[in-house]
């Protein structure tokens, strides 16, 4: 009797619903990952060392496609993704990108204390890729 009351509790608590939180635990670390990785190519666009002039009505472009950033460093070299680009090569990547996204968003990162020629350049070259509103990018004042 004793036997078959101590199979009988524990058949009722194989039957109890209970809860697993490997799945859950699993998702959160793949979105973690994610966000990792995708925050690290972000860095890449922004980490050239550009002081970018004050302006009151600067603020962030919210991006519904992959927006394109060039940096023009205070010696007037042309950056795109940490890598410095001549005009040509930077011409023939704005072309492929205009040709497949004719709404092809572009900043422009120009250092305060760079010649306006040198931003002027960048400026330049995107209107002749066919990119339509080139954004110059500032800090706001404080």
């Amino acid at each position: 009797m004793l036997l078959q009351r101590t199979i009988s509790q524990n058949a009722s608590h194989l039957d109890e619903p209970g809860l697993d939180l490997t799945p859950i635990i699993d998702m959160v670390f793949m979105l973690l990952i994610f966000f990792l990785v995708a925050t690290t190519f972000q860095k890449l666009e922004r980490e050239a060392k550009i002081a970018l002039p004050q302006t009151i009505a600067s603020e962030p472009i919210s991006t519904a496609m992959r927006e394109i950033v060039i940096n023009v460093d205070a010696d007037g070299q042309i950056r795109v993704a940490g890598k410095a680009l001549s005009e040509e090569q930077l011409t023939s990547m704005l072309k492929t990108a205009v040709a497949a996204n004719p709404q092809q968003k572009v900043s422009i990162r120009g250092d305060r204390t760079t010649a306006y020629a040198n931003v002027a350049r960048a400026l330049d070259v995107c209107k002749q890729c066919g990119v339509t509103e080139p954004f110059l990018q500032s800090i706001p004042l404080r």
